[in-house]
Parts: structure tokens; sequence; C-alpha cells
């Protein structure tokens, strides 16, 4: 498929605008969707062109918590497992599933997230020097975690807020953390996906690695910037972000 300059442009800067919100929240597909599809891309093709995007960016991001020594790896395993496993199924179902189906599935998600965010903040914020706990030890992790690779295979937007429910709300990571190991998730569940998309020729290269470009130049500044600020900036910044996501389900 051929890309226009000004195509290509938009692609770039809300790629960009994307990265930074996913990394450091979740939802910025709900920015490289609309855009995707507004040069007439099948639902479905666009959700998998997307995940080229979304795999270049955790790629990016992963390396970049890394670097900065955030991200915690003695539980890594435990928490793929169920990710990896729900990613699969996820992406199976969105290969053949109406796409009807998208919608309802992300605006219900969204709600349920903003309402726990404004309700219940601890549980997806916990207090700095709360200990983490083991995925052995949290059984319900597990399925949280794979409620979310789920989710991800199958919509991708708006997972970072499900696994982030996950991760700092089951094993009470800090949102930094949580970040970190919900990039390191979705990395896994999403190279997963696009395996599963290549078989069924469902991704457009030009315009996914554009939007790749511009989503892993955000993810690479976003780091930086949740190194940085306060924990209830961030937690702030993941309940706007929410209820952004909220909306543009219900307008989409």
């Amino acid at each position: 498929m051929d890309v226009s300059f000004s195509y290509g442009c938009l692609l770039l800067v809300t790629g960009f605008l994307a990265g930074i919100i996913n990394t450091l929240a979740g939802g910025g597909s709900n920015l490289t969707l609309p855009s995707l599809m507004v040069m007439g891309m099948p639902a479905e093709v666009a959700n998998a062109t997307n995940r080229v995007a979304v795999l270049m960016q955790s790629v990016t991001a992963l390396f970049g918590f890394k670097k900065h020594g955030k991200l915690d790896s003695q539980d890594t395993g435990p928490i793929l497992l169920p990710t990896i496993v729900g990613g699969i199924i996820g992406a199976i179902a969105a290969a053949y599933a109406p796409s009807e189906w998208i919608k309802p599935l992300l605006l219900g998600t969204m709600l349920a997230m903003a309402t726990v965010i404004l309700v219940r903040p601890a549980l997806i914020s916990p207090e700095l020097g709360t200990p983490n706990k083991r995925v052995k030890d949290t059984p319900s992790s597990w399925w949280w975690l794979l409620i979310a690779g789920i989710y991800g295979g199958f919509v991708q937007a708006g997972v970072g807020f499900v696994l982030l429910a996950a991760l700092a709300g089951s094993l009470r990571y800090d949102l930094v953390r949580a970040n970190a190991l919900k990039v390191l998730c979705t990395l896994v569940f999403t190279l997963a996906s696009v395996v599963i998309f290549i078989v069924e020729d469902l991704i457009l290269w030009l315009p996914g690695l554009i939007l790749a470009a511009g989503t892993m130049i955000g993810a690479h500044l976003a780091v930086k910037m949740a190194i940085k600020v306060k924990a209830d900036t961030l937690k702030w910044f993941l309940f706007i972000m929410t209820l952004c996501g909220t909306v543009a389900a219900m307008l989409s």
C-alpha cells in the first residue's frame, strides 16, 4: 500500500504521541488505530498493522527501563507465562472474530479501569515502599495476567491498563516498575500476535513501519519522563489517559 507524504507525517506524529502514552500508562492505540483506518484499512487489518508499532515501541522502552535499573527480573518467568498464553488465544480470536466485538470490549475495559482508579486508587498505585508479591504466592495474579494477555492479543488498545491492574494491583509493584514489566509483557504477547497476523497476511508493512518509527521516539522520551516524575503525577496521568480511552471508545 502506498503512503502519501501527509499521511506518513500523520502516522509519525500519532505514533510519537502513542509511544509516550503507552509507555507511561496505556491507550495509545486509541490514536494509532483511527490513524491507520483513515486510509480505508478494515478494522482487522488496522488492528494487525498496529502491532508492528507496538512491538518496536516495546523494545525501545524495555531497553530504556533496563538501562535505568527499573526492570525487575526476579519473577519475569511466572509473569510472562500467562501473558504469552493469553496473547496467543487473543490473537487467534482476533483473526476470526467479528470486528464489531472490539468496541464494546474496549469501552467496557476503559470504564472499569477508570472506575477503579477513581474509587480505589491504592489498588493501581501502591505507596512507595510497599513490598511486591510473587506470582506463586498470589494465584489471582496469574488469572489477571492471563486475562490481560487475551485482551491484548485480541484488541491491544488499552491493554496497558489491564496489565497495570495485575502488576500494580495484584503484585503491588510501584508504577514505574509496573510500567517496565508491563512493557516486557506487551513485547512478548505482541510478538506472538504479530506472528499469527503474518501467517494470516493481515499486516500492511509500510504504514506499520512508519508508525513504528514514531512510537519508538515517543517511547524513548517517555522512559526518561517515567524515571523523573513523581508517583502521584504518574497516577493522575494514568487516570486522565483512562478517561481519554473511554471517550475514544465511545466515539469510535
